[in-house]
């Protein structure tokens, strides 16, 4: 069978092209790369808000997600003059990388166009990308954890919150954890920011001994209970960002969840056939966030007092 004919997709003040729209990509219920890109636009606002100037890297699946996945850093070849990028220096390997900088929906539907299904920026922009102003607490439960814990161990964390002062934004991960995304200002690096995030995970597992643990190696934590992973504010750790669709047969999406949904949620209910309806009834549940700022500040000092220090990075 050849391949569809490409189609063109006028994306506000731009003309997207998407090579063999047809292609099935999500084979549960026959989700197509076309319909992919139209899942994007649907939320378009709420992309761009999530991605809006950060380092971004790409996961793509050229075959869709049953096949290979590329993990891509560097922005991809062929670009139209009109996507940006930011630079980002790895340290480990003194190289640099030119990763996307999403500005415009349009950025978003290109990537499409290059076989992109997953968002996974970073948590700083590319005003500094040094200084990280995404706070994000991912709830990872064990191999052998319950849904229903990891929901409890987020009303936990949104107890704490409250008591810092700080909103947070929840959402799903598209997986099997939570998500909580606190804006701060840009004032520290990445293992200051990492080191406050210790700091909340100990008050947690504090809080929650049962449900929660903060041990660092995987092999040494219990597969039934909730890690509060800290690490994912490290330098170059990244996770699907909100309403990025995961590479998943089914489609599932992260999505932005009110707080009051939190008990009853199910994270299979939310994938690209369900969440556009959702949008056009709610909007975007995260469009507050740049306007609730917090500083890390109080949590530095409880990590001072706890004699609290962050692992080597992993």
């Amino acid at each position: 069978m050849g391949k569809s004919p490409a189609v063109e997709l006028e994306v506000e003040d731009r003309v997207v092209r998407i090579s063999n729209p047809d292609r099935v990509y999500f084979p549960a219920r026959g989700e197509t790369k076309l319909d992919l890109a139209n899942y994007y636009l649907s939320v378009g606002d709420g992309i761009v808000r999530a991605l809006r100037e950060r380092p971004c890297m790409l996961h793509r699946f050229p075959e869709g997600v049953t096949g290979e996945k590329v993990h891509q850093k560097r922005l991809p070849n062929g670009a139209p003059p009109w996507v940006r990028t930011v630079r980002v220096h790895f340290p480990r390997y003194n190289r640099h990388a030119d990763e996307l900088c999403v500005t415009h929906v349009a950025d978003v539907i290109w990537a499409v166009q290059m076989s992109t299904v997953e968002f996974h920026p970073w948590n700083s922009r590319a005003a500094d990308t040094e200084k990280p102003d995404e706070w994000r607490i991912d709830l990872d439960p064990g191999p052998t954890c319950s849904f229903d814990r990891v929901r409890r161990v987020a009303l936990v964390a949104q107890e704490v919150l409250a008591e810092l002062g700080a909103t947070g934004f929840p959402k799903t991960s598209g997986s099997k954890g939570l998500h909580i995304y606190v804006r701060i200002k840009p004032e520290f690096g990445f293992q200051d920011v990492r080191k406050a995030a210790l700091a909340f995970a100990h008050e947690v597992e504090r809080r929650a001994p049962d449900d929660v643990e903060t041990t660092w190696w995987r092999k040494d934590r219990d597969p039934s209970l909730v890690f509060v992973d800290y690490n994912q504010n490290a330098r170059d750790h990244t996770i699907a960002s909100a309403y990025s669709v995961r590479g998943f047969p089914e489609a599932t999406v992260s999505t932005p969840i009110r707080w009051d949904e939190v008990p009853d949620v199910d994270p299979r209910d939310f994938t690209i056939a369900t969440v556009p309806k959702r949008y056009a009834e709610l909007g975007d549940l995260h469009a507050g966030i740049d306007d609730a700022v917090w500083s890390i500040e109080p949590l530095l000092e409880k990590a001072a007092r706890d004699e609290l220090e962050v692992p080597d990075e992993q």
